[in-house]
Protein backbone atom coordinates (compact mmCIF):
# COMPACT_ATOMS: atom_id res chain seq x y z
CA UNK A 1 0.00 0.00 0.00
CA UNK A 2 1.22 3.27 -0.77
CA UNK A 3 2.32 5.96 2.32
CA UNK A 4 -0.51 8.03 2.57
CA UNK A 5 -2.41 10.37 5.05
CA UNK A 6 -6.22 9.47 5.09
CA UNK A 7 -8.71 12.28 5.85
CA UNK A 8 -12.35 12.18 6.36
CA UNK A 9 -14.66 14.27 5.24
CA UNK A 10 -18.48 15.51 5.29
CA UNK A 11 -21.00 16.56 3.33
CA UNK A 12 -20.01 16.84 -0.65
CA UNK A 13 -17.31 14.82 -2.01
CA UNK A 14 -14.04 15.72 -1.01
CA UNK A 15 -12.72 17.45 -3.88
CA UNK A 16 -15.56 20.02 -3.51
CA UNK A 17 -14.47 21.12 -0.35
CA UNK A 18 -10.45 21.26 -1.61
CA UNK A 19 -10.10 25.00 -0.40
CA UNK A 20 -10.76 24.08 2.90
CA UNK A 21 -7.02 22.12 2.22
CA UNK A 22 -5.22 24.36 1.07
CA UNK A 23 -5.69 27.91 -0.08
CA UNK A 24 -6.94 29.06 -3.01
CA UNK A 25 -4.50 32.16 -3.69
CA UNK A 26 -1.71 28.95 -3.23
CA UNK A 27 -3.68 26.77 -5.76
CA UNK A 28 -3.37 29.99 -8.24
CA UNK A 29 0.20 31.33 -7.92
CA UNK A 30 0.95 27.18 -8.03
CA UNK A 31 -0.71 26.77 -10.67
CA UNK A 32 0.37 29.76 -12.70
CA UNK A 33 4.42 28.73 -12.02
CA UNK A 34 3.98 25.14 -12.83
CA UNK A 35 2.68 25.81 -16.41
CA UNK A 36 5.49 28.82 -16.68
CA UNK A 37 7.67 25.68 -16.36
CA UNK A 38 5.70 23.24 -18.31
CA UNK A 39 6.55 24.96 -20.90
CA UNK A 40 9.83 26.54 -20.06
CA UNK A 41 12.87 25.60 -22.41
CA UNK A 42 15.38 26.53 -19.59
CA UNK A 43 16.13 23.73 -16.93
CA UNK A 44 18.03 25.48 -14.87
CA UNK A 45 15.28 28.25 -14.50
CA UNK A 46 12.48 25.11 -14.12
CA UNK A 47 14.58 23.46 -11.30
CA UNK A 48 14.37 27.41 -9.85
CA UNK A 49 11.15 27.88 -9.97
CA UNK A 50 10.34 23.94 -9.04
CA UNK A 51 12.77 24.98 -5.57
CA UNK A 52 12.62 28.12 -5.13
CA UNK A 53 8.64 29.18 -5.95
CA UNK A 54 7.05 25.69 -5.44
CA UNK A 55 9.31 24.64 -2.41
CA UNK A 56 10.20 21.02 -3.74
CA UNK A 57 13.36 19.15 -2.82
CA UNK A 58 15.25 19.17 -6.25
CA UNK A 59 18.93 17.83 -7.11
CA UNK A 60 21.68 18.91 -9.19
CA UNK A 61 21.34 18.09 -13.08
CA UNK A 62 17.90 16.84 -12.27
CA UNK A 63 15.75 17.36 -16.08
CA UNK A 64 12.12 17.81 -16.32
CA UNK A 65 10.69 17.39 -19.54
CA UNK A 66 8.23 19.72 -21.25
CA UNK A 67 4.79 19.34 -19.79
CA UNK A 68 5.44 17.79 -16.57
CA UNK A 69 2.68 18.46 -14.34
CA UNK A 70 3.72 18.50 -10.93
CA UNK A 71 1.04 18.74 -8.32
CA UNK A 72 -0.88 21.70 -7.77
CA UNK A 73 -2.01 21.92 -4.07
CA UNK A 74 1.19 20.11 -2.12
CA UNK A 75 4.25 20.32 -4.85
CA UNK A 76 6.24 20.86 -1.48
CA UNK A 77 5.84 16.94 -0.71
CA UNK A 78 7.98 15.96 -4.20
CA UNK A 79 11.56 15.32 -4.04
CA UNK A 80 13.78 14.33 -6.86
CA UNK A 81 17.49 13.26 -6.30
CA UNK A 82 20.31 14.33 -8.75
CA UNK A 83 20.71 13.50 -12.07
CA UNK A 84 17.61 12.26 -12.74
CA UNK A 85 15.13 12.40 -15.89
CA UNK A 86 11.19 12.84 -15.46
CA UNK A 87 9.52 12.41 -19.02
CA UNK A 88 7.59 14.69 -21.58
CA UNK A 89 3.90 15.14 -20.06
CA UNK A 90 4.54 13.29 -16.94
CA UNK A 91 2.40 13.99 -13.58
CA UNK A 92 3.17 13.94 -9.98
CA UNK A 93 0.66 13.74 -7.87
CA UNK A 94 0.68 13.99 -3.92
CA UNK A 95 -2.80 14.42 -3.04
CA UNK A 96 -6.21 12.46 -4.15
CA UNK A 97 -9.64 13.97 -3.88
CA UNK A 98 -12.40 10.90 -3.36
CA UNK A 99 -15.78 11.06 -2.28
CA UNK A 100 -15.68 10.01 1.27
CA UNK A 101 -11.86 11.48 1.81
CA UNK A 102 -8.80 12.77 0.63
CA UNK A 103 -5.26 11.44 0.33
CA UNK A 104 -1.75 13.15 1.30
CA UNK A 105 1.40 11.62 0.18
CA UNK A 106 4.74 12.60 -0.54
CA UNK A 107 6.62 11.39 -3.40
CA UNK A 108 10.50 10.36 -3.38
CA UNK A 109 12.15 9.78 -6.30
CA UNK A 110 15.61 8.96 -6.20
CA UNK A 111 18.72 9.91 -8.45
CA UNK A 112 20.14 8.53 -11.95
CA UNK A 113 16.28 7.76 -12.62
CA UNK A 114 14.88 7.69 -15.82
CA UNK A 115 10.88 8.25 -15.70
CA UNK A 116 9.77 7.76 -19.67
CA UNK A 117 7.01 10.16 -21.44
CA UNK A 118 3.33 10.24 -19.89
CA UNK A 119 4.11 8.60 -16.65
CA UNK A 120 1.41 9.18 -13.65
CA UNK A 121 3.26 8.61 -9.98
CA UNK A 122 0.33 8.72 -7.69
CA UNK A 123 0.49 9.89 -4.25
CA UNK A 124 2.74 8.01 -1.12
CA UNK A 125 5.25 6.40 -3.95
CA UNK A 126 9.09 6.05 -3.17
CA UNK A 127 11.29 5.38 -6.88
CA UNK A 128 14.37 4.26 -5.74
CA UNK A 129 17.85 5.22 -6.67
CA UNK A 130 19.17 4.12 -10.46
CA UNK A 131 15.22 2.95 -11.57
CA UNK A 132 14.11 3.35 -14.79
CA UNK A 133 9.74 3.69 -15.40
CA UNK A 134 8.86 2.91 -18.71
CA UNK A 135 6.69 5.20 -20.90
CA UNK A 136 3.13 5.39 -20.30
CA UNK A 137 3.40 3.71 -16.58
CA UNK A 138 1.06 4.34 -13.45
CA UNK A 139 2.99 4.11 -10.50
CA UNK A 140 1.10 2.86 -7.95
CA UNK A 141 3.54 1.36 -5.58
CA UNK A 142 7.12 1.54 -4.39
CA UNK A 143 9.48 0.77 -6.77
CA UNK A 144 13.34 -0.81 -5.66
CA UNK A 145 16.51 0.51 -6.42
CA UNK A 146 17.63 -0.06 -9.83
CA UNK A 147 14.86 -2.04 -11.05
CA UNK A 148 13.15 -1.21 -14.78
CA UNK A 149 9.04 -1.19 -14.76
CA UNK A 150 6.33 -0.41 -16.71
CA UNK A 151 2.61 -0.79 -17.70
CA UNK A 152 -0.68 -0.12 -15.97
CA UNK A 153 -0.82 -2.19 -13.87
CA UNK A 154 2.53 -1.57 -12.81
CA UNK A 155 5.52 -4.73 -13.74
CA UNK A 156 8.41 -5.15 -13.08
CA UNK A 157 10.28 -6.16 -16.04
CA UNK A 158 13.65 -6.49 -13.56
CA UNK A 159 14.13 -6.45 -10.14
CA UNK A 160 17.38 -4.36 -9.44
CA UNK A 161 19.46 -3.43 -6.36
CA UNK A 162 21.15 0.05 -5.66
CA UNK A 163 23.86 -0.15 -8.39
CA UNK A 164 25.18 2.84 -9.58
CA UNK A 165 25.56 3.04 -14.09
CA UNK A 166 27.24 5.53 -16.16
Amino acid sequence: MRNTKRYPVDGPNALWQMYSTVSKWKAVRNFVFIQISRYCPSLPMKNWIYRRVLGMKVGKETAFALMVMVDVFFPEKITVGNNTIVGYNSTLLTHEYLIKEYRLGEIRIGSNVLIGANVTVLPGVTIGDNAVVGAGAVVHKDVAPGSFVVGNPLQVIREGTDRTEA
